[in-house]
């Protein structure tokens, strides 16, 4: 235990460099999944994207990240074959590889799996720089298996979004009516979903305890007063004759164009609330390990709220300062984007996402994305798609995973020749 004894302060220090340095690359990279596609149909600007952006990555990571962090944290290895020192080391080079990997991809505006890289990076330090048997390698599959199941379900489910919203509003013969008359219902939707994982899961590390049937109620509330705002907002838009005639759908999309606004920020908090398990599972990995001056640290180690904090405000200032570069590949080069559509795309993730964060399940905000704007596209038809940019994105997500495992590798050897 010399090792924490002697520079317990120093890895602390550089463990939450690291870990905010791998928060700052969720939000560089990852980000770009919540607002993409609010910037590519044109329903947000940038500089509105980032703001709300900014505010829902925040709340989603603080209030509601801790289920996931649990996984990440002791579910992928197993902390009782790993010496305490060993796992401090590991843990650190897992996060300086990820970050490493997601500086560079978001430098070239890849869309890359964050969830991938980190956990690539902490199976590449345990099994090499460990052993085998170190790894939940049972637990793995899961984690795996999400990676092909969530872009279906949430491909699925954009399809049957974008579906009803054609049934609905589009093809009817009076679109424009029909829009100011079921979106407050998709609206409803939106807020319903995203806060039932919240009030239910989320509201637990600020120390408030509901019950089932007080967390749906409350849902309940917070749906309804996103329809009746939605309601107000909507009573302002007019049918804009002149734009018709350019497109006849234009002021069917305005409508949904205001839906956006909800669906981006339902969006931000549920990438938030998933997302930010990729920094601060291996760090509060590592703070327990410290903080215990040694001793191994058990599954259900308790989540510092700071080690949150940290990083929510490590997502925050990544998509401030380098979100714009994969904003731009996910909103406009996969398949062309209309406020209707990008509704689908981000209602279905959001689902996909808040539901696998409310069972603990690490998935890749980036997989089910995509997944659900081919969804979208398919809904159009296969032409629809930019099926060269696709490509592209798949063999990035597939050569993720290696790179992190190979870079943790590399970083544990390092750390380990320099602190022992």
């Amino acid at each position: 235990m010399t090792l924490i004894a002697d520079y317990g302060l120093v890895l602390l220090v550089l463990a939450c460099l690291f870990g905010f340095f791998m928060a700052w690359g969720v939000g560089a990279n990852d980000v770009a999944n919540a607002m993409g596609t609010s910037v590519g149909s044109r329903a947000l600007t940038i500089k509105q994207a980032i703001i709300i952006a900014m505010v829902f990555e925040f709340a989603g990571a603080y209030l509601a990240g801790g289920q996931v962090t649990e996984t990440i944290k002791s579910g992928i290895v197993d902390a009782s074959v790993i010496p305490p020192q060993l796992m401090v080391l590991g843990m650190m080079s897992a996060l300086l590889a990820a970050g490493t990997w997601l500086l560079i991809a978001s430098t070239r505006g890849w869309p890359v799996s964050t969830t991938h890289s980190i956990v690539g990076a902490v199976i590449g330090f345990a099994a090499v720089g460990i052993s085998m048997d170190a790894v939940h390698w049972e637990g793995v599959g899961p984690i795996v298996a999400s990676w092909v199941v969530s872009p279906v379900l949430s491909g699925l489910v954009a399809f049957g979004i974008f579906v009803s919203v054609q049934k609905l509003i589009i093809d009817t013969d009076n679109p424009f009516l029909n829009a100011k008359r079921f979106v407050p219902l998709y609206m409803f939707a939106t807020g319903f979903m995203v806060s039932i994982m919240t009030v239910t899961k989320g509201l637990k590390h600020i120390g408030l305890n509901l019950s089932p049937f007080e967390g749906f109620l409350l849902a309940v509330g917070i749906g309804v007063a996103v329809m009746l705002l939605g309601v107000a907002l909507l009573s302002r838009i007019r049918v804009d004759a002149e734009a018709d005639k350019d497109f006849h759908y234009a002021s069917v999309e305005k409508v949904f164009a205001v839906l956006m606004i909800f669906t981006a920020c339902s969006m931000a908090f549920a990438h938030g609330s998933n997302d930010v398990a990729n920094a601060v599972g291996p760090l509060a990995a590592i703070v327990g390990v410290i903080q215990s001056g040694g001793e191994a640290v058990g599954a259900k180690a308790a989540l510092p709220s700071w080690v949150l904090l940290l990083g929510a405000v490590g997502i925050v200032i990544g998509l401030a300062t380098y979100g714009y570069k994969v904003i731009a590949t996910i909103g406009k080069e996969i398949t062309e984007l209309t406020p209707s559509r990008g509704f689908a795309a981000e209602l279905a993730t959001a689902t996909t996402v808040v539901g696998a964060s409310a069972i603990g399940l690490p998935v890749s905000t980036t997989h089910t994305l995509v997944g659900a704007v081919l969804g979208v596209g398919i809904a159009r038809g296969i032409g629809a798609l930019n099926l060269g940019v696709i490509g592209s994105i798949f063999m990035s997500w597939v050569i993720t995973l290696p790179v992190g495992a190979f870079l943790s590798i590399v970083f544990f050897f390092v750390l380990r020749s320099i602190f022992t």
